[in-house]
């Protein structure tokens, strides 16, 4: 589905469908005995606070914003709290990256499971909302693409939760890169300050 054309409608519910499908095919008593799937909120949150005394002093104007706006917020969400999220747990395939998503012309197939595992909805569907393939090329609607999903109220408070923590975890990355010389970088110029947009968007909804 990454690409230069459009995610059109059809292509939209076929994503949909096919996510749907995969987060059900383990029962549920299967699921119990599979393993966390690697890249959870807490290995996140420490690569956050890790990257942030190196990469902050370094960076300025909009991203250096975004970043002490996302890093007052992680502070405040209660997220490295830890403890288990009161949602349903799902069979993720652990990679956000919508070129893992192939159109066939009719359906969606799903590639790439080298980091699934057990997990739940919201964190998938930040991690495919929030992967900076869902926005560089043809973009992604996030909200109609979200509209698709039947979550409950601890589900959608906890998506908002897992939105502003996987944009804060690509701020820091684009901007690393953003550091890098001219031919190392693998995203072009203004990416970090698109994203930093991005972030602060997300956090707006949550105040």
């Amino acid at each position: 589905l990454r690409g230069a054309r459009p995610i059109d409608g059809q292509r939209l519910r076929a994503l949909a469908a096919a996510l749907n499908e995969l987060y059900a095919a383990v029962p549920a008593d299967v699921l119990a005995e599979v393993p966390a799937r690697p890249g959870r909120e807490r290995h996140l949150i420490d690569r956050v606070r890790a990257w942030a005394p190196r990469l902050r002093p370094r960076v300025g104007g909009a991203v250096g914003e975004a970043m002490d706006r996302g890093l007052d917020w992680l502070s405040r969400s209660g997220l490295e709290l830890g403890g288990a999220p009161e949602v349903p747990a799902v069979f993720g395939p652990g990679d956000g990256n919508l070129a893992n998503y192939l159109w066939d012309g009719t359906r969606v197939r799903i590639v790439d499971f080298e980091d699934s595992g057990r997990s739940d909805r919201p964190f998938e569907l930040a991690e495919i909302t929030e992967h900076v393939a869902a926005w560089s090329g043809a973009p992604l609607d996030a909200d109609a693409f979200l509209k698709l999903f039947a979550l409950n109220a601890a589900e959608r408070a906890r998506l908002a939760d897992c939105r502003g923590l996987l944009a804060l975890v690509w701020l820091f990355l684009l901007a690393f890169d953003s550091l890098e010389g001219l031919e190392r970088r693998r995203n072009p110029p203004g990416t970090a300050e698109r994203q930093a947009t991005r972030l602060s968007r997300l956090l707006d909804r949550t105040s």
